[in-house]
């Protein structure tokens, strides 16, 4: 279920407190206490399980016997899981958005990939990455898969945010990205599919192998 949803309570909480985690904010371990939340949010105890249940099922939070809810610890297993299951996903939905895609939303992505790389901030390059992608997705016609997407790349963003939190940011190369584009612009969608796929699962092992170094 997508946290995103704003037009419930809790969905306002879950997006809330995504956020904290996502960010950083609310680090691994600590505690998510439900009468504080519901005090926050002056809501009933009611919305705020189901915020959590949400959140439980995005791997950001995890209920722990005697120990009450918690936030995720940042879990290199996870990564994978998450990378595995987006590669999979994108490809799909892009596969099924290429008839669909116009020059404008070829365009916008240009766009977005152009703000990609001129980003000096991560918290930037995020956004417009996250933005890049969404374009070429969202054509597939499918919104239960790109629910699904965008709540595996918020899960995503907060390892990134994590290992990158000490490090000094700098714009990478994004050749991969203008691969994708240009096989879309040139009409072969089977190679931008394996491409974006190819993408992800990359990207994905380079940040598990960080968050496995930054652990010894």
């Amino acid at each position: 279920m997508d946290i995103a949803d704003g037009n419930s309570v809790a969905g306002r909480i879950a997006q809330a407190l995504a956020a904290r985690i996502v960010s950083g904010d609310l680090p691994p371990g600590a505690p998510v206490r439900q009468d504080h939340v519901a005090v926050e949010f002056a809501a009933s105890h009611v919305p705020v399980r189901e915020a959590f249940r949400r959140l439980e099922a995005q791997g950001l939070l995890v209920s722990l016997p005697r120990r009450g809810v918690r936030v995720a610890p940042l879990d290199p297993a996870m990564v994978r899981e998450v990378t595995e299951m987006r590669a999979a996903l994108e490809a799909l939905a892009l596969r099924h958005a290429a008839p669909n895609l116009s020059a404008a939303d070829l365009e916008l992505a240009e766009r977005a990939l152009a703000e990609i790389e001129s980003s000096d901030r991560i918290e930037l390059w995020e956004e417009a990455n996250r933005r890049f992608h969404r374009l070429l997705a969202a054509p597939c016609g499918m919104p239960r898969l790109l629910s699904a997407i965008d709540d595996l790349q918020r899960t995503a963003a907060r390892f990134l945010f994590a290992t990158w939190r000490d490090l000094s940011w700098q714009p990478r190369s994004e050749a991969e990205h203008h691969a994708i584009l240009a096989a879309l612009r040139a009409g072969r969608a089977d190679e931008a599919e394996e491409l974006m796929r190819r993408h992800i699962l990359e990207a994905g092992a380079a940040l598990r192998h960080r968050l496995e170094a930054s652990d010894r």
